[in-house]
């Protein structure tokens, strides 16, 4: 069980990577770009629980590499999905680029590795974590689209 440090690694690059999105107006970008009606206290919530996920996932490690390696997996499906396709697609700068490829891609990767040579890591794990990680990554996504919807909507329209 010698690489588990790799997940507290992996939670201080996410720490470093919320800071560049915070810095760099992620806010502006998601409203601009996803089309998002995201707010900052939704993101300082959502990334205070993503900070969380990172100590649980750290402190359950090779116990349940299933869990454990879901974190490692939202760090490449964030990546992917939310900084790296939407510069290709839109040529325009993604807050959060420059962390999730200089620090996410190869800290991701050196965890999926030491779990391997700690021999904790099977094909179930690598497919649980992986829906885990898309699961989570929808969560917020979801809630935000949700939140613009009549039925959802918690304030009197006559104010």
């Amino acid at each position: 069980m010698v690489h588990e440090y790799f997940l507290w690694i992996a939670t201080l690059a996410y720490g470093l990577h919320i800071v560049e999105e915070m810095v760099l107006d992620w806010r502006g970008w998601a409203r601009g770009f996803l089309k998002l009606p995201a707010e900052w206290n939704e993101f300082y919530v959502f990334n205070a629980v993503v900070i969380l996920y990172g100590c649980i996932s750290a402190i359950i490690g090779w116990k349940c590499p299933m869990i454990a390696l879901s974190y490692p997996a939202l760090m490449l499906i964030n990546t992917v999905f939310f900084h790296l396709l939407p510069v290709l697609k839109s040529g325009r700068f993604s807050p959060g680029l420059f962390t999730a490829l200089i620090l996410f891609v190869p800290i991701a990767a050196l965890t999926y590795y030491g779990a391997s040579v700690d021999d904790v890591i099977s094909i179930k794990s690598i497919v649980f974590s992986t829906v885990f990680g898309i699961i989570f990554m929808a969560y917020p996504i979801t809630l935000q689209i949700l939140k613009t919807k009549p039925f959802f909507l918690q304030q009197n329209r006559n104010d």
